[in-house]
């Protein structure tokens, strides 16, 4: 079973009433922005191209505000799914990769909670707690033995 880490960004709004999602084509699903780390590529990295791939924003990561994991019988995987919080410093809404995403709108949060059932307590309840773990990237080390 092949191990894969998946990473999203939780991006609200100012009145933290709305969060930014995107719906995805291959499963017709709404979903925070994000995806697949790639080889030799940070969790931070990962969390900051996927969100500009799919939105056109550029965004700062903070903590983590949520850790799921799933295996996939299906495709053989064992995913780890990572969800930053994260807010948007640059660029503009756009479709950049409408080949994946074929919408992107700031959805009410108790919505948001419907359309994204897997973090206990709700994506809604993470918000308000306004709690994360921290994230630190160590880089590359090399340990002496």
């Amino acid at each position: 079973m092949k191990r894969i880490n998946v990473v999203y960004s939780l991006i609200t709004d100012q009145s933290k009433t709305k969060i930014l999602m995107v719906k995805n084509k291959d499963n017709d699903r709404w979903s925070l922005p994000g995806g697949a780390v790639e080889e030799d590529e940070s969790l931070e990295a990962a969390a900051i191209r996927e969100a500009n791939e799919e939105t056109g924003f550029d965004i700062k990561v903070f903590g983590i505000v949520a850790v799921n994991e799933a295996i996939l019988e299906k495709y053989e995987e064992h995913a780890l799914f990572i969800t930053f919080r994260a807010e948007i410093i640059g660029g503009n809404q756009e479709l950049v990769r409408p080949e994946e995403i074929s919408d992107i709108q700031w959805i009410d949060i108790h919505k948001a909670d419907q359309l994204m059932p897997y973090y206990k307590g709700g994506l809604s309840g993470i918000i308000r707690k306004d709690t994360e773990i921290t994230y630190f990237n160590e880089g590359r080390v090399w340990l002496l033995s």
